[in-house]
């Protein structure tokens, strides 16, 4: 397995929702996901603190399939411009792995907005 690089644009006040395929180091196929549990973190940049919980489905365990997603309640609340977001693997045995990353361009809600 390999990090895919999947850049991403949240609008803030909606329901955020992103299916991503778990590929094989060759690119051949999905790799199997059966016994794995995954994280996602949503953060300012790298060093931050604090975070914004991105929620992870493994959807097809047997082709490596994963849905990533996030509430509007949630998005909502997140401060607009450029982030930094991966999601963490951990295999049956323990072992943990980040299997995607890249950033996330987080922009304003314009109906969605304090004032609507």
């Amino acid at each position: 397995m390999t990090v895919f690089v999947q850049n991403l644009t949240i609008n803030a006040g909606e329901t955020f929702s992103r299916d991503l395929d778990i590929l094989s180091a060759d690119g051949t196929g999905g790799v199997d996901l059966t016994g794995y549990t995954a994280n996602s973190h949503l953060r300012k940049h790298p060093d931050s603190s604090g975070f914004t919980e991105i929620a992870v489905g493994i959807t097809s365990a047997a082709k490596g399939k994963i849905n990533i997603s996030i509430a509007s309640t949630i998005t909502k609340n997140i401060t607009t411009g450029r982030h930094v977001y991966d999601v963490l693997l951990t295999k049956p045995s323990g072992s943990k792995l980040i299997a995607v990353e890249g950033t996330a361009l987080v922009r304003p809600g314009i109906s969605t907005g304090p004032f609507s």
